[in-house]
């Protein structure tokens, strides 16, 4: 009879176990966090279909009581991983550097990587940039991207310019006396490794420029880099491709005013080493095992299809690959030299 007993409550304490561990499909809303990499609102125009698009995708794979997926921008990108890891957003699109910040304890988990249409230029000589022809995409997929510095028409952009295409180095004092536009502190593009070159090169970082400021997104670095606010900016690599039409069209009609194209106007002065590419992630504290699985298929399948792609167009995102955390150790080590640990 003792052994009858046992079994039996071993049989229902596993029977308990799986019932509390199994994933719950009961979720009624989601909340999805987009970066202001360009102007919020036109982040927002963007994406605002996939509150659609997401839920469709999610119910078909079980969630059928989910009702709302909403999508926000937020104020910062530092803003955007501290709700991931406090649970007030439950899906967020980071770059790798901000992923690399906020995922340190544990509350923050990437779910897949941004693959992009590879470049028709991709040296680290930023020589090779400057033949005036416009950078273009090409058919196949890559998995990094690199950081720019861009040398505007002013006076001291020209000077940089100049310089770099004469063949000669650039010295700090050279890049110390311009007008630097930037992006924020975890931007991986904007601010993270031009610090990595900065510190490869002369041993300082983009804090230790004296005219350095935060322009907001790079929409505002380009505007600013064309009205000579700033004399160089620090952008993702097909940022010129992004702002070529605001460039050249007028004021009035919101562009930049500019009577040459951007091409012209403007030479690369720096490249960065490559650039592991931006992270969807999810926070652990809202998001179990099974609805992560769901995610990463409804990603996938949704940037397949020709209104997904619209969406993820933001980000020039062309697909998405199953990422680990290992794969952004590269991002903590920029990090780590960022913050001088």
């Amino acid at each position: 009879m003792k052994k009858i007993f046992l079994v039996l409550f071993a049989a229902l304490s596993l029977f308990v176990v799986a019932a509390c561990s199994a994933p719950s499909k009961d979720i009624t809303s989601l909340k999805i966090t987009f970066v202001p990499s360009r102007d919020p609102a036109q982040v927002l125009q963007y994406v605002e279909p996939l509150e659609a698009l997401l839920k469709a995708k999610l119910i078909e794979k079980g969630y059928t009581k989910l009702e709302t997926v909403t999508v926000e921008v937020s104020a910062t990108y530092e803003a955007a991983g501290e709700a991931l890891d406090a649970g007030t957003t439950d899906v967020a699109f980071l770059p790798g550097g901000t992923y690399a910040l906020y995922s340190g304890d544990g509350n923050i988990e990437v779910i897949l990587a941004a693959t992009r249409a590879a470049l028709s230029k991709d040296s680290a000589n930023a020589k090779d940039w400057n033949d005036g022809q416009p950078t273009t995409g090409l058919t196949t997929q890559a998995t990094y991207y690199r950081s720019l510095v861009i040398a505007g028409p002013s006076a001291k952009g020209r000077e940089l310019a100049n310089k770099v295409n004469a063949g000669q180095a650039l010295t700090w004092e050279d890049l110390n006396s311009a007008k630097w536009g930037i992006q924020g502190a975890t931007s991986s593009a904007g601010t993270v490794y031009p610090s990595v070159w900065l510190k490869q090169n002369f041993n300082k970082l983009v804090t230790n420029l004296s005219n350095a400021a935060p322009t907001g997104g790079y929409g505002n670095s380009m505007a600013g880099l064309a009205a000579g606010t700033y004399d160089v900016v620090s952008i993702y690599a097909d940022a010129r491709r992004d702002y070529a039409d605001e460039w050249i069209a007028a004021v009035n009609d919101s562009g930049y005013g500019r009577s040459l194209s951007i091409w012209e106007e403007t030479d690369v002065i720096i490249v960065t080493p490559g650039i592991f590419n931006d992270t969807i992630s999810i926070s652990k504290k809202t998001v179990d095992a099974t609805l992560k699985k769901a995610l990463q298929e409804a990603f996938i399948e949704l940037v397949g299809t020709t209104e997904g792609l619209a969406v993820f167009a933001v980000y020039s995102h062309t697909g998405y690959a199953v990422a680990t955390d290992e794969d952004y150790e590269a991002a903590r080590i920029a990090q780590q030299i960022v913050s001088g640990s």
